[in-house]
């Protein structure tokens, strides 16, 4: 959109709206550039949340999976413990002096022996959960590649896209300024408010074919009327954009 560079109307109110109505043409302008990119700069940061997210998963099982070997060395040791306690206290039934002491070294043999079977079935476990564990973390880390080379190329993508458009922007931002201090500030909050109500960022509308050119609702012949004199602030009565008259800079 080509901003037309007209002489203001002379009154206070219409200076006021037809400065109102130049900076919204700015702003669609750069709503404009803004939508050239597209769904990009979303993307991209979709994907880098991802990424980070999948480190930060990889980096949490990789700290549970330390902690299981860890588990799997403790029960190790504590069948390596029970083994030695085992021929010990079979080392010992050979100088017991009666059934009694043997029946007690029996059981606590037993209880070793219980031990052992406990702990080798933790370890059969704790290896089933490590194996399940390094399939996530494989597949999670294959993710993270595939995912950060996609990144890169949307990065790439829409460096060019900003490269294209920065300046154009960067202008506009300029011009933006100017203008902006040539409005009220109580029509510029009012200006900023609805601007910030609608996605289009729409805040001033014209009357186009006897309808709001935001809402596209009718607007009556007397408004239309009055919005060519220009003598106070019209909003529409449905979508409460303010209303212009569409020759307002060329007045």
């Amino acid at each position: 959109m080509t901003i037309v560079k007209q002489e203001i109307p002379n009154s206070p109110i219409g200076k006021q709206l037809a400065n109102i109505y130049r900076l919204q043409l700015i702003n669609t302008e750069m709503y404009e550039l803004q939508a050239k990119k597209g769904e990009l700069p979303r993307e991209a940061q979709d994907l880098a949340d991802n990424i980070e997210g999948l480190l930060n998963r990889v980096d949490k099982m990789e700290k549970e999976r330390k902690e299981m070997e860890l588990k799997i060395a403790k029960f190790n040791s504590q069948i390596k413990e029970s083994e030695a306690l085992i021929k010990r206290y079979e080392k010992q039934q050979a100088d017991v002096k009666n059934d009694r002491e043997y029946d007690a070294l029996a059981t606590e043999i037993e209880l070793q022996k219980l031990d052992i079977q406990l702990a080798k079935k933790h370890i059969l476990e704790t290896r089933v959960e490590l194996d399940n564990k390094a399939l996530i973390i494989k597949s999670s880390r294959e993710k993270h590649e595939t995912q950060a080379k996609e990144l890169k190329l949307k990065q790439a993508e829409l460096k060019k896209v900003i490269a294209k458009t920065e300046r154009a922007e960067r202008k506009l931002r300029d011009r933006e300024k100017v203008v902006r201090k040539t409005i009220d500030e109580r029509l510029l909050a009012s200006y900023d408010r609805i601007r910030n109500t609608y996605k289009n960022s729409l805040s001033v509308a014209t009357v186009e074919r006897d309808a709001c050119s935001g809402c596209h609702n009718e607007i009556p012949p007397q408004i239309q009327l009055e919005l060519k004199q220009n003598k106070r602030v019209i909003t529409c009565e449905h979508c409460g954009r303010i209303l212009v008259d569409k020759d307002i800079l060329e007045k």
